[in-house]
């Protein structure tokens, strides 16, 4: 076989091989009820994601922090929370600082059953009323369906209905990635086992990271939790973005990790 003949193959082979891979960019993970749960694992990016409904008592802190550490967020907050007087200030301070601000149910209606996550418990007609009244308060603050196509649902649950029905809406449904403990900073003593300590929560998050990398992640925190909890993870936000960046990691809005 001639020299031009050999290399001619070893091209192919390395087009069929390398092909695969890069195919793989940009493709985000999507979860079997249909919503997006990861951005590209090529990519050493983050998003930080925060929602509210009723507390906003970490509002100050995180956005001195972000400011500080010049970190875009995304914030996803139900109708309530927009609509509320007290908050309203923290919200234009957000959105001045150029975080993306989203929707996250009008009342943060519970969608399907815990246990029978198939049984949808509102009809169509409520989770698009609930949804439109949700965006029209938002629009007080200049955001609109085109600002905010990303839908982070209630209790960030759901079920294929659900994501039909946000399809059909024209928005992408979204969840936060698997694997840590994040999500559970809104827990209180009082709630016995299910609570779960900031430490846990934070070395939850740094041995995932350890173990398996976060590339594309999207890692959900709470603006604000009952007061019953003391104990609030808001406080470590800024050692754990120094942590994180120290080990390559970029912070991006979410709309930016999945465009």
């Amino acid at each position: 076989m001639s020299a031009p003949m050999k290399c001619l193959i070893a091209v192919a082979l390395c087009v069929i091989l390398v092909s695969p891979l890069q195919a793989q960019r940009g493709i985000h993970q999507t979860d079997r009820y249909g919503a997006i749960v990861r951005g590209d694992t090529t990519r050493k990016a983050i998003a930080l994601v925060l929602t509210g409904h009723e507390f906003a008592d970490g509002g100050s802190s995180v956005r001195k922090t972000l400011r500080a550490k010049k970190v875009p967020a995304s914030f996803f907050f139900t109708g309530a929370f927009y609509a509320n007087p007290v908050f309203s200030k923290l919200i234009r301070q957000l959105k001045k600082d150029g975080h993306y601000l989203g929707a996250h149910s009008n009342r943060h209606l519970f969608y399907a059953d815990w246990d029978n996550r198939d049984s949808t418990l509102v009809t169509a007609d409520e989770f698009r009323q609930d949804l439109i009244d949700n965006y029209t308060i938002m629009a007080e603050y200049g955001i609109t369906h085109a600002d905010a196509n990303y839908f982070l649902p209630p209790y960030e649950w759901y079920n294929k209905t659900i994501a039909d029905w946000t399809k059909e809406m024209n928005l992408t449904l979204i969840n936060f990635s698997s694997g840590t403990r994040s999500h559970a900073d809104y827990t209180y003593p009082a709630m016995g086992s299910r609570y779960v300590g900031s430490d846990e929560i934070y070395q939850s998050i740094l041995n995932y990271e350890m173990l398996n990398g976060m590339n594309g992640f999207i890692l959900l925190i709470h603006i604000g939790t009952d007061p019953r909890r003391t104990d609030k993870l808001y406080h470590q936000l800024d050692k754990l973005i120094d942590e994180l960046r120290a080990k390559g990691y970029a912070f991006k809005r979410v709309d930016d990790l999945l465009r």
